[in-house]
């Protein structure tokens, strides 16, 4: 199927070639029929990416930051490598659609195959043929309803949700700035709730417009016709309400909003403008300033958006989904008129001249539609699927071996394509001889189909099934949430396939009884954990220095996690696992490389939140390692450090850039490369590939990384029942 991107770097637009979308519980997969761009928010977007890398800083300052503390953090390269391999991506346009159901997911049953909908979301209502879209972020169109108007639906949303926040009242005034595709609908929504409206934009053609769709005056912000409107309809009070619909960098929409607003009222921000609140004239007024957040309740909620949860009616009247229903209705019922925004409609095969036009202003426009065939040339093809204890490992039989001609290149497949992968392991595997990357598979096509691009993947698709089949496939790469790794796992030891999977293993006992199940019933135990940290040069060299030991050593670990943004997936630990259970797996396996062991032991406190850790692990030869997971650390310090006493020596670890050995009779310190850290990815991956060529060993033991992935998930048990667990009950 064909989708817009746009590739943030050298800001290229292509109407691209990607997988089709596979159809996922939760949600429907949509043909889509029309689609609109925002000419504000899209066109804001090209523009940046043809901006100068200085350009698109200034434009990004928060961005910006996380770089900063990216490199203190990761040090340059790997920061690098990051950065650039997210700019340098084709990106998704579109978030506002209609289209024709085509598969329905599980747990759908509100509509069904051949009902039309309108889509929402900049990650599901995407300008391509086929969008999965989740519950939540589509609504039936409601009969009558043309799909052309019902491609509104979104922006409508945002609105609609603007004009809830302003809590306007019949008899009111407010006044609009900014007549965009967004302003003439505010004007419209409000004109409909009894409201008289003054519009301001410095365009004639949008004032006059919003003036025959019902605005009672409309004029240039500079032009004394809107000050003299205002004070006539309100008696000289000034508006009720203002909304902030334009966008840009001049500070003029904020202080004509305290101009023209009366004593006490309402200042709702629906555009991104620039805010310097001018502080006398809002102060003097008692101004309430107000967010307007996209298309209503729910917007950047993952439980609300991604897994379907709705948000009781009795206390949160007006979701997201509900707000895109209301709009559709008043659209359908004539209280809302679209058709005289629409000022040009192109056929999706010429969206990039679209776009391009648009940017050079050869194309002036409110609102532009694209219009898809009514049958694409891979038609019904989509609506087919192409779509703590620790476990003993036992094996049902002869392990698969490869079957690979001499000297022939081990092909590999990538289940997920995300950050990690396209800056840790990817990078590494695209330069490394002997071996081909056969297939990317992963839920949303264009991340298929960046990945395709980038590291020379032979094919992209969102058919893992075909993938497992695919008898020439070596090696599965599982690089996906945490909450599927053992699922994936699971299916691809059955396929006889190699399997590395990033961390963890598994989030649960029974997930981990499950992959050995597995192991069991294939005789297929050929899977390597990313615990890449015990392959890390500078620890491998100063385990080398410290040498063999004849007592029991005490290892204390510091790892300096910091917080996590709002919103990261991480958080969601209903469905993904705790923070812990999904990395602290890194550190364990870490502490037993250097003891030289698997804990038979472990022992979890925690601060209130459970968000600072302490874990103490005991070994049989009577040694101890003690994590600490802190949250609450300086950003600056290091992230991780490490030192281990031993037989009157000691090894200390400074964040993987700076290692030392002390003998009691002199100190080795290894050399340091400035801001670099090598954390082991390259040998790991180096390690696993050979495994897999020549039918050796795989770099750890099962058993070692059955016994890791089980004393993390008993830190959870130690947490809940206070109390030391020793991993040999759970046998």
């Amino acid at each position: 199927m064909k989708q817009v991107v746009q590739n943030y770097k050298s800001g290229e637009l292509a109407l691209l070639d990607v997988p089709v979308p596979g159809c996922k519980p939760g949600g429907v997969l949509v043909r889509t029929a029309y689609s609109l761009i925002s000419t504000g928010t899209e066109l804001m977007k090209v523009s940046e990416a043809g901006m100068s890398m200085l350009g698109k800083a200034r434009s990004r300052p928060d961005q910006v930051a996380k770089v900063v503390q990216s490199v203190a953090t990761n040090g340059v390269p790997a920061t690098y490598r990051k950065v650039m391999g997210k700019l340098d991506s084709y990106t998704p346009l579109g978030y506002s659609l209609c289209g024709v159901v085509e598969q329905v997911g599980a747990g759908i049953d509100d509509v069904k195959a051949g009902d039309l909908v309108a889509c929402a979301g900049n990650e599901h209502a995407l300008h391509a043929e086929l969008n999965w879209v989740p519950k939540n972020l589509y609504a039936p169109v409601p009969d009558g309803l043309a799909p052309r108007d019902a491609a509104f639906g979104t922006v409508g949303s945002i609105a609609l949700q603007g004009v809830r926040q302003g809590e306007s009242r019949l008899g009111e005034v407010a006044l609009v700035i900014g007549l965009g595709l967004i302003g003439q609908l505010v004007v419209q929504l409000l004109a409909a709730s009894g409201v008289r409206v003054v519009g301001v934009d410095p365009d004639a053609e949008r004032c006059e417009l919003a003036e025959r769709l019902g605005a009672a005056a409309c004029g240039d912000p500079a032009s004394p016709a809107v000050e003299r409107a205002v004070a006539e309809l309100t008696e000289g009070h000034g508006v009720d309400q203002v909304y902030l619909a334009a966008g840009g960098g001049s500070n003029q929409p904020v202080e004509l909003a305290a101009r023209l607003c009366r004593d006490r009222g309402r200042v709702v921000d629906i555009g991104k403008c620039r805010l310097d609140l001018p502080w006398n004239a809002y102060y003097e007024k008692e101004l309430d300033v107000r967010f307007s957040r996209s298309y209503g309740p729910g917007r950047y909620d993952p439980e609300y958006e991604l897994e379907g949860r709705d948000y009781p009616i009795g206390y949160v009247r007006w979701t997201e989904r509900r707000n895109l229903a209301c709009f559709l209705d008043l659209v359908a019922r004539g209280r809302v008129d679209v058709e005289p925004l629409i000022s040009h409609t192109a056929a999706f095969d010429d969206a990039v001249e679209t776009y391009r036009r648009l940017k050079d202003g050869e194309l002036k426009a409110v609102a532009v539609l694209f219009r898809y065939p009514e049958q694409a040339d891979e038609a019904g093809a989509s609506a087919e699927a192409r779509a703590v204890a620790v476990p003993a490992v036992r094996r049902g039989g002869e392990p698969p071996t490869p079957v690979r001609a001499a000297r022939t290149p081990v092909r590999l497949a990538f289940v997920g394509a995300g950050n990690y992968a396209s800056s840790m392991l990817l990078p590494h595997l695209a330069q490394r001889d002997g071996v081909e990357l056969s297939t990317v598979v992963t839920t949303t096509a264009l991340s298929a189909a960046n990945a395709q691009r980038k590291f020379g993947f032979a094919e992209a698709t969102t058919d893992l099934d075909a993938v497992l089949g695919d008898k020439s496939v070596d090696a599965v790469f599982v690089v996906t949430r945490h909450s599927s790794h053992a699922e994936l796992t699971r299916k691809a030891l059955l396929a006889g396939k190699a399997v590395f999977v990033e961390k963890p293993l598994a989030l649960t006992e029974e997930e981990l009884t499950g992959v050995l199940a597995a192991v069991e019933e294939s005789g297929n135990d050929r899977i390597q954990v990313g615990f890449n940290r015990r392959f890390a040069p500078l620890l491998q060299q100063a385990g080398q220095r410290l040498g063999a030991r004849t007592g029991p050593a005490s290892l204390r670990y510091l790892v300096n996690a910091g917080r996590l943004d709002h919103g990261s997936w991480y958080l969601r630990q209903d469905t993904e696992g705790s923070r812990f259970a999904g990395e602290g797996g890194h550190f364990i396996d870490t502490a037993s490389r250097l003891l030289g062991a698997d804990p038979v032991s472990v022992y979890a406190v925690a601060t209130s939140g459970n968000e600072d850790l302490q874990v103490v692990l005991g070994y049989p030869d009577g040694s101890t390692a003690t994590i600490s997971y802190v949250t609450s650390g300086a950003a600056g310090f290091p992230k991780e450090t490490l030192d281990l006493v031993a037989d009157g020596k000691v090894l200390q670890l400074d964040d993987f850039v700076r290692t030392s050995v002390y003998d009691g009779r002199k100190r080795w310190v290894s050399s340091r490369l400035p801001k670099a850290r090598d954390k082991g990815q390259s040998a790991e991956l180096a390690a696993f590939v050979r495994a897999v060529r020549t039918g050796g060993p795989m770099p750890v033991p099962l058993t070692s990384l059955v016994a890791t992935t089980a004393a993390t998930l008993a830190v959870r048990a130690s947490l809940a029942c206070g109390a030391p667990v020793t991993l040999a009950e759970a046998r």
